[in-house]
């Protein structure tokens, strides 16, 4: 599920992933344990790459690479609780030759709950960093945020 405008005012597409919470999600509290927000933005980066066309499997088999995440900071804002439908929006932040930064937000309705940001690295099955392929990395472009303020000329 993809929506062409989201929460981007420059024109980037935002995907758009709704999760259910379940009771295997929640502490003892009845409230999402604050790990299983990680699993939640892994999926949603998982089915933008499907609905694009590229699936993890066939990346390491044909092109030998893999993602990895190199860092990842979480702001908690509000819980989410059993049964919550949420939706986990993602926006890809910066693609540069080897990295991808994205922001994923977890909402219920218009409830901001959770904003993760993270820098993705492309890696070689012998864990060196890879190039992104030129067709991944075409694909991803779409929702790749662009800056909204004029950016200097350079001489």
């Amino acid at each position: 599920m993809e929506n062409d405008d989201g929460d981007n005012n420059d024109g980037a597409k935002v995907h758009v992933w709704p999760i259910r919470v379940y009771y295997e999600d929640t502490d003892a509290a009845g409230i999402v344990y604050y790990a299983n927000y990680l699993k939640f933005v892994e999926r949603a980066r998982t089915e933008l790459l499907r609905e694009i066309g590229i699936d993890h499997s066939r990346l390491q088999a044909e092109d030998g690479i893999a993602f990895a995440v190199r860092d990842c900071t979480i702001d908690y804002r509000a819980p989410a609780r059993l049964d919550d439908a949420l939706e986990v929006r993602t926006r890809l932040l910066e693609i540069s030759g080897a990295a991808i930064r994205a922001e994923q937000s977890v909402f219920r309705g218009e409830d901001l709950l959770v904003v993760a940001t993270l820098r993705i690295v492309c890696l070689r099955a012998n864990g060196r960093p890879a190039r992104l392929p030129a067709g991944l990395r075409a694909a991803m472009d779409p929702y790749r945020t662009r800056p909204t303020t004029p950016q200097p000329e350079r001489a």
